[in-house]
């Protein structure tokens, strides 16, 4: 979740710095009309640069990838159930209900456990216990592939942020330094 917050806090900067950059070129546009003659007469015969429309409550939409949504889903879904079945997390209960589950297992599985009836108990709690580590296993793989996506994204996302603040910034330079010629 802190992942996807900075993914949004980067797509407002990244906007912020494109309407700062159209900014930037209107100001040219003003400076040109105020420098001289021919650079009004250019501007006013110059198409103007088309404005961008302003985003809806100042809130722009930033979507994680789905990798990382389908993971956090299905993470939060399986939470409830491991919590229900974790031993430390769930209450006590101390009568011999702790394998009901034995009951539901087929003929075929059952010729596969032994015959004495506590062993067969401790390889069922066994298996139940090893198919709630592979579930947690796959949760955990799932949740750190959909963060590595994530991060490859916003990685990006920095990279071009950071060229248009390059750029940014040598246009500001650039500004001023024909603001203060004037």
């Amino acid at each position: 979740q802190e992942l996807v917050r900075q993914g949004e806090a980067l797509k407002r900067t990244e906007q912020m710095v494109d309407k700062m950059d159209q900014d930037l070129k209107t100001s040219q546009r003003h400076i040109n009309s105020i420098k001289s003659v021919w650079g009004g007469l250019v501007n006013y015969f110059k198409a103007k640069p088309p404005e961008s429309k302003p985003e809806q409550n100042g809130a722009p939409e930033y979507y994680a990838n789905n990798r990382l949504k389908e993971a956090m889903m299905s993470s939060k879904e399986q939470e409830s159930k491991y919590q229900e079945s974790h031993p430390n997390l769930r209450k006590l209960d101390n009568s011999d209900n702790d394998f009901s589950k034995a009951d539901l297992v087929s003929s075929v599985e059952r010729d596969s456990y032994p015959k004495n009836q506590q062993l067969r108990a401790y390889h069922q709690k066994i298996d139940t216990n090893l198919d709630e580590m592979s579930s947690g296993l796959s949760r955990l793989k799932n949740l750190a592939l959909g963060l590595q996506t994530e991060i490859e994204e916003q990685d990006d996302m920095l990279d071009r942020l950071t060229r248009k603040v390059e750029t940014l910034d040598i246009n500001i330079k650039n500004t001023d330094k024909r603001v203060r010629q004037l």
